[in-house]
């Protein structure tokens, strides 16, 4: 017999939800590089705290990837 669902609900008390921040952030970062090496896929995860602090995954094809494509896009931008 599993865990019963919990209920989704923004956790009231600030420093529980930050350690749960924490520890999800923590987690989905572990599962984006575990589907990247299990799968060969490319991933790219872009995380923002509630204070607008960057927390960031990708894999370096997924990262030049998107380099590349921004640069000849800011290009065409500003001619």
């Amino acid at each position: 017999m599993g865990r019963g669902r919990v209920q989704l609900k923004r956790i009231e008390n600030k420093i529980n939800r930050q350690v749960t921040f924490s520890k999800r952030r923590a987690g989905l970062l572990k599962k984006a590089h575990e589907i990247s090496v299990l799968c060969d896929a490319e991933v790219a995860l872009i995380v923002f705290s509630h204070k607008g602090k960057l927390f960031e995954y990708s894999t370096d094809s997924c990262m030049e990837k998107y380099l590349n494509d921004t640069k000849g896009i800011l290009m065409l931008r500003d001619s």
